[in-house]
């Protein structure tokens, strides 16, 4: 009989209820334990599962054998650090640091180690069940849009690194290519970060890539148009629906499959089967977390001196 995993959720916010539910379902997992620095918030989502409450990282950590971290991205670096220090599989939603210095810290000590840190970019669990990381060209143009109306959550960081990073994500992995340029814009509603980007970058494989976010829009709204050689691709991520001008043979009814009814579930038990250590592969690695970071600090950097 496989391992039960113990696991532990750094954050007891939104995506925090995200994880936790995940891990009382899923199969081979246990919640054992909620971290929070406000105790209240970590009892009201760990009680109810019969989990443990802490609000001291140290104890949370000896209590648990793989950690998801789902609190605002300036605690991401150092919170999976301590993760991967005391030894645990660590899963960061999201992005993986808030530098790429941190980031690549990350990289290097979970390599070391010999530990599973995954990345929570499950959009590309769509990508997967859809079947596009397997479509037999490389896209020429990509178009993404991910609009939502102002909340006062996620405020530590640019919508950048809250919002398009989802789509600079997918577009890394979907073309392979580096990126050469980037040119962008923003507006600032809240605070020191921008609320609204538009973003050009082009590779250097002559990919260009539109990318829009913002937080502060009238609804939501979340696209992206793929123009390859043969056609285009065009979803929409609220409905889960697309349409195929291409030839490939995508799958239409992907949001019937279980990676594509449950993408955050999907890229878990991947997580979970590399804790255990059966092999496979995360939905995101670490070294491609901090690839979608990089671009979007080169991003954020271009809208600040735009």
């Amino acid at each position: 009989m496989s391992k039960t995993i113990k696991c532990g959720v750094v954050g007891a916010g939104v995506f925090g209820g995200y994880h936790a539910h995940q891990y009382v379902r899923l199969p081979g997992a246990r919640l054992a334990a909620v971290f929070d620095p406000h105790i209240d918030r970590a009892e009201a989502l760990a009680i109810p599962h019969g989990a443990r409450a802490f609000s001291d990282l140290s104890a949370f950590l000896d209590a648990v054998d793989a950690v998801s971290i789902t609190s605002p991205a300036t605690t991401h670096a150092d919170a999976a650090m301590a993760a991967l220090a005391a030894g645990k599989a660590t899963y960061v939603e999201k992005p993986l640091a808030v530098s790429l210095e941190d980031a690549e810290a990350l990289v290097k000590r979970a390599r070391i180690a010999r530990l599973p840190l995954a990345v929570g970019h499950q959009e590309r669990m769509v990508f997967k069940a859809m079947g596009l990381f397997e479509a037999p060209e490389k896209p020429l143009r990509l178009e993404a849009i991910r609009r939502g109306p102002y909340s006062p959550r996620n405020l530590d960081v640019s919508c950048v690194l809250d919002l398009m990073i989802h789509d600079i994500d997918l577009a890394l992995a979907l073309s392979g290519a580096e990126p050469v340029s980037v040119e962008a814009d923003a507006r600032t509603l809240h605070g020191p970060h921008a609320d609204e980007v538009k973003a050009e970058a082009i590779f250097d494989d002559g990919l260009v890539a539109i990318f829009e976010a913002s937080r502060i829009a009238d609804s939501r709204e979340r696209r992206m148009r793929i123009v390859f050689p043969s056609g285009e691709v065009d979803i929409d991520f609220l409905t889960r629906a697309f349409h195929n001008s291409t030839a490939f043979d995508l799958e239409s009814n992907f949001n019937e499959t279980p990676i594509g009814r449950d993408p955050l579930g999907a890229a878990l038990s991947a997580f979970l089967a590399a804790a255990r250590g059966e092999g496979g592969h995360l939905a995101a690695e670490p070294e491609e977390g901090a690839r979608a970071l990089d671009l979007a600090l080169a991003v954020d950097q271009a809208a600040r001196e735009g």
